[in-house]
C-alpha cells in the first residue's frame, strides 16, 4: 500500500512526533512539499504532506494559524510538518490548535531530521508500493493466462480475477447476457447490468464505464478491438481499482479478447463445415452429410429440426439475428447450423428448441412495433419450415423460400410453411402482379358495366358461384334464366374466351376474388 502518515510517523530515522489529528495517520502521502509561502495553495494537487519552518508566518496568531490550516486543509493536503529549532523552538500553540480544530495532521519535526529525508522517505516507499503492485500485477498476469489457456472457458479465469480484486467478476455475450460470473452468487447481480452492458456495446471498443454505488463500484470493460464489441467484463469492487488490480483487469480484458478473436476464427472454420454439410443435405446425400457432421453437428441430424431462410437488405442485419439464436441454443445446450448466404442466413435448428423459439421472439418484437415508428435498420423477414429430417432438407429448403416469399408479401416478419397449408389460398394472391392480372383480365367488362349496357360483372361471380347452374344463378340475380344466358354469352364475345373452359372459369374466379378487397387479407 502507498506511504501514510503513520508509517512515516513509525520510521524510526525521521523521528516525527504527533502534535495533533492523531486519529487521521492512516490517510496516503502522494508527496512531501517544503514550502515557505504564505499561501501555497495554489501550487498544492493534494495528497501532499506540507513541510514548513514559519520563515514567512507569524505561527503563535491564533487567528492567522486558522485561516492558514482552514486553506492547506481545503486544498487536500494530509497533514502538515513543522520544523522545530530553525525559527521556532517548539510547535506554537497557536498552530496546534488551529490543528485540531481543523482535524489536519500536525507533525513535529526535529532539527537534526531534514526536509529531504522526509521527501526522500516518501519516495522510496511511493516506488516499493510502486514495485510490489507491479509485482503483482504480473503474477496475476500469469495465473490469469494459465487459466485461460486451460480450455476450461472463463469461469476459473473469473474465479481468479475475482479473488485478485477481492470482489466479483462477470463475463457477458455481444447480445448482453450473462456468461459466466464469479462467485456463483454474481451472476444475478451481473444480470441487472445488462441494460448498461447495452449502452456500452455501441461504442467502439475499447470502450469503459464505472457504474454503482460507492459499496460497490462495478467497471465495465467492452471485449473486442473491432467497430462493434463482442462481449464485456464486469468487475466489482467496494472502492476504486488499485495499482495491482488494474493490471488484473486489463490482463483479464486482453486475454478474453483474445479468446473472442479466437472463437470468431473457430466460428468461421465451423460455418464452412456447416455450408459443407448443408450442401450435401441437399443435394440428397444425407450419408455423407453426416459423415462430414461428426460430433459437431450430428446430434442435431438425429432429431427433426427446421430450416429458416432470414433476409434483409444488409448481411449485417442477420448477423444480429444469429446472435440472439446462437446465445439461446447456448445457454439451452442445442447445436444450431448457420450458414450465411450473402444477404441471407440459412439455418438449421431443433424442432421446439430455444434457437427457434428465439427466432419467433425476435420477429414478434418487429411486429408489435408502433406503426407511427420508422423500421430499424435491423429488420429481416423469416421463412420457416414444417419439422424434417436429413432425408427432406431439399423439400424444407423449399418451404422456407416459399414461406419467405409470403412474408414478404404480407409484411410479416416471420411465416410458418404450416400457415401455408391451412385456411385460403387467397392471402397468397395478394400481391400486385396478381391483381394486375384480375385488373387485366375483367377491364373490358367493368367498362361495359360503367356504360349502363348491363350486370356482367355480378353476372359472371353469380354464375361462377351457383357452378354454372342456371336457375339457380338466375333466382340469385333476380332475372330469368334466359337473360342471365345472354350475358354470359355477351362475357365470352367481350373476353374472347369460352366460359366452356375450366381454365377461363378457374381464372374469372380468381380474378373476381382479388381484385374484391374483402375477400382479400
Amino acid at each position: 500500500m502507498p506511504p501514510t502518515l503513520a508509517s512515516l510517523v513509525q520510521h524510526s530515522a525521521l523521528k516525527l512526533t504527533v502534535r495533533a489529528g492523531a486519529d487521521r495517520l492512516g490517510t496516503p502521502v502522494r508527496w512531501a512539499h517544503a514550502s515557505e509561502l504564505a499561501d501555497p495553495v495554489r501550487y498544492m494537487e493534494g495528497g501532499e504532506l506540507l513541510l514548513v519552518t514559519a520563515t514567512n508566518l507569524d505561527a503563535e496568531s491564533p487567528e492567522g494559524m486558522r485561516r492558514y490550516v482552514r486553506r492547506l486543509a481545503g486544498s487536500g493536503v494530509v497533514g502538515v510538518g513543522f520544523a522545530v529549532g530553525v525559527n521556532y523552538d517548539e510547535v506554537p500553540k497557536a498552530l496546534v490548535d488551529a490543528a485540531e480544530e481543523a482535524g489536519l495532521p500536525l507533525l513535529e519535526v526535529p532539527r537534526r531530521t531534514p526536509f529531504i529525508a522526509i521527501a526522500k522517505a516518501v519516495s522510496s516507499e511511493i516506488a516499493a508500493d510502486q514495485y510490489r503492485a507491479v509485482t503483482a500485477g504480473f503474477e496475476a498476469q500469469r495465473e490469469l493466462t494459465r487459466a485461460a489457456l486451460a480450455g476450461d472457458g472463463p469461469a476459473e479465469l473469473l474465479t481468479r480475477l475475482a479473488a485478485h480484486v477481492d470482489g466479483w467478476a462477470a463475463l457477458y455475450d455481444a447480445s448482453g447476457a450473462v456468461v459466466a460470473a464469479a462467485p456463483d452468487w454474481a451472476a444475478r447481480r451481473a444480470a441487472r447490468l445488462t441494460p448498461d452492458v447495452e449502452r456500452l456495446r455501441d461504442r467502439p471498443a475499447p470502450a469503459s464505464v464505472v457504474v454503482g454505488g460507492t459499496d460497490d463500484r462495478v467497471e465495465l470493460q467492452s471485449l473486442g478491438t473491432g467497430r462493434r464489441a463482442r462481449g464485456a467484463l464486469a468487475v466489482g469492487t467496494g472502492s476504486a481499482l488499485g495499482t495491482a488490480e488494474r493490471y488484473a483487469v486489463h490482463s483479464a480484458v486482453a486475454l478474453l479478447t483474445l479468446t473472442t478473436a479466437r472463437s470468431r476464427s473457430l466460428q468461421g472454420a465451423e460455418q464452412r463445415l456447416g455450408a459443407a454439410v448443408l450442401r450435401m443435405l441437399l443435394a440428397g446425400q444425407p450419408d455423407h452429410a453426416r459423415a462430414v457432421a461428426g460430433d459437431l453437428y450430428g446430434g442435431l441430424l438425429d432429431a427433426p429440426f427446421r430450416l429458416l431462410i432470414a433476409e434483409a437488405c444488409e448481411p449485417s442485419n442477420t448477423a444480429q439475428l444469429a446472435e440472439v439464436m446462437e446465445t439461446a441454443a447456448s445457454r439451452s445446450g442445442e447445436t444450431v447450423l448457420m450458414v450465411p448466404e450473402g444477404e441471407r442466413l440459412v439455418v438449421l435448428a431443433a424442432d421446439g428448441g430455444a434457437a427457434v423459439a428465439a427466432c419467433a421472439a425476435y420477429a414478434q418484437a418487429q411486429e408489435e412495433r408502433p406503426a407511427h415508428e420508422p423500421a430499424p435498420d435491423t429488420e429481416v423477414v423469416v421463412g420457416l419450415s414444417a419439422p424434417a429430417g436429413p432425408i427432406a432438407v431439399s423439400a424444407a429448403y423449399k418451404q422456407a423460400e416459399q414461406a419467405l416469399s409470403v412474408a414478404r408479401r404480407r409484411g410479416r416478419a416471420l411465416v410458418e410453411h404450416e400457415e401455408l397449408a391451412t385456411g385460403s389460398v387467397l392471402p397468397l394472391l395478394a400481391d400486385d402482379a396478381v391483381r394486375a392480372f384480375a385488373d387485366a383480365m375483367l377491364r373490358a367488362l367493368y367498362e361495359h358495366d360503367t356504360k349502363g349496357r348491363g350486370d356482367l360483372v355480378a353476372s359472371l361471380r353469380a354464375w361462377l358461384s351457383h357452378h354454372g347452374q342456371w336457375d339457380a344463378a338466375a333466382a340469385d340475380l333476380g332475372v330469368h334464366r334466359h337473360t342471365l344466358r345472354y350475358r354470359m354469352r355477351r362475357v365470352e364475345e367481350i373476353l374472347g374466351r369460352s366460359l366452356d373452359d375450366p381454365d377461363t372459369r378457374m381464372e374469372l374466379w380468381l380474378a373476381l376474388k382479388v381484385t374484391n378487397p374483402a375477400t382479400v387479407s
